[in-house]
């Protein structure tokens, strides 16, 4: 998949043929400013919930993936990227969402975490990518008994207070250190 990110993000189709006048970089500039409702520091872009993108015209198709599967935003996410490239000129816009490939936080980029932590929440650890349902399931709970970092001081005196956060996709912490609750994004 990272493949044709990068092929539509530089300008050119699946196949590496130039995109019509750049059609699809411009639908990847637009979608850069489609950010995420319940997070509003980055785009869906930066948590690379959008997957591809094809243009064919004025046509457009999106392919995107949530973070989690019940998300309550998806549908704002949906309307966002739609009425954004409608917005842009294109005449017809169709927003997949797609499951065939799972959204993991190991894909978040050390920028969108940082990003997270400024904003006040803390990025997720990282998963162990391990063979076997059983060994990812354990690598999984590791990664949700592992202590949050404070984004606020750094002190990792933190406890879980709450399995769900603000939203699904986050765990509120308290920090010992700074007095401070904060949400962490749950890792995936």
């Amino acid at each position: 998949m990272t493949s044709k990110l990068v092929e539509a993000r530089d300008g050119r189709s699946d196949n590496g043929a130039p995109s019509p006048a750049g059609a699809d970089q411009r639908v990847w500039e637009e979608l850069a400013n489609v950010y995420d409702p319940e997070i509003p520091v980055v785009s869906l872009v930066d948590l690379k919930v959008v997957r591809n993108v094809e243009v064919k015209g004025d046509n457009v198709r999106v392919v995107i993936t949530p973070t989690f599967a019940g998300c309550p935003a998806l549908h704002m996410m949906k309307e966002e990227i739609r009425s954004r490239l409608l917005k842009a000129g294109f005449k017809s816009v169709d927003v997949e969402v797609s499951y065939s490939e799972r959204w993991s936080t190991n894909m978040l980029d050390e920028s969108v975490r940082e990003k997270l932590r400024v904003f006040g929440i803390a990025p997720p650890p990282r998963v162990e990518i391990v063979l076997g349902a059983d060994a990812h399931t354990g690598a999984l709970a590791d990664a949700l008994d592992r202590p949050a970092a404070c984004p606020y001081c750094g002190s990792v005196e933190t406890r879980l207070e709450s399995f769900f956060g603000s939203t699904l996709c986050k765990q509120i912490f308290f920090c010992e250190k700074c007095r401070q609750s904060f949400d962490r994004f749950k890792p995936l």
